[in-house]
């Protein structure tokens, strides 16, 4: 999914956002620990977004939660359970729209833990953990990145100092 516009949307989806069909519904997790982000370079298996860094996504799936959505990844992806996370904070919904124009619903979260070794699935080749100030340094990641991670208030890189 590349990212062409992105809107923040407080609150139930509404407008726009409410348009949006349930196979464009995704979460998006940044994992934090002791300040540090956890940035994931994806594999070419899953046959989008190969070889780019991003944070933990996921479909909605029908009858879940964006919350259990989230932890379902997380756990998936990461090996991290509930009983890992200090914390889930949700953050603001975005829109974003991909390389079409079509737009995506992305629920937003931070997942704060204490665990720096993961255990990354088959969707990923690799994971780093940096400070989000430097997460700019990444350039081959997913466009919308930068959205999510401003949306999670781990910095807008549009404002951090070039490094």
């Amino acid at each position: 999914m590349g990212a062409i516009t992105t809107s923040a949307c407080v609150g139930a989806p509404s407008g726009a956002a409410g348009d949006i069909p349930l196979n464009h519904v995704v979460v998006a997790a940044v994992i934090q620990c002791r300040g540090r982000i956890a940035l994931f370079r994806r594999t070419r298996r899953p046959g989008h977004d190969s070889g780019l860094w991003h944070c933990i996504t996921g479909f909605l799936e029908a009858g879940a939660t964006p919350e259990q959505q989230t932890l379902e990844e997380l756990l998936e992806e990461t090996g991290l359970k509930a009983t890992d996370l200090q914390a889930l904070h949700q953050g603001p919904d975005l829109v974003v729209a991909d390389d079409s124009g079509a737009p995506w619903l992305v629920h937003t979260f931070t997942a704060l833990t204490t665990r720096r070794r993961l255990e990354i699935n088959w969707e990923h080749d690799s994971y780093r953990w940096t400070d989000p100030r430097k997460a700019r340094r990444f350039t081959n990641r997913v466009t919308w990145l930068d959205s999510v991670l401003d949306a999670t208030g781990h910095c807008s890189l549009e404002n951090s100092a070039t490094p």
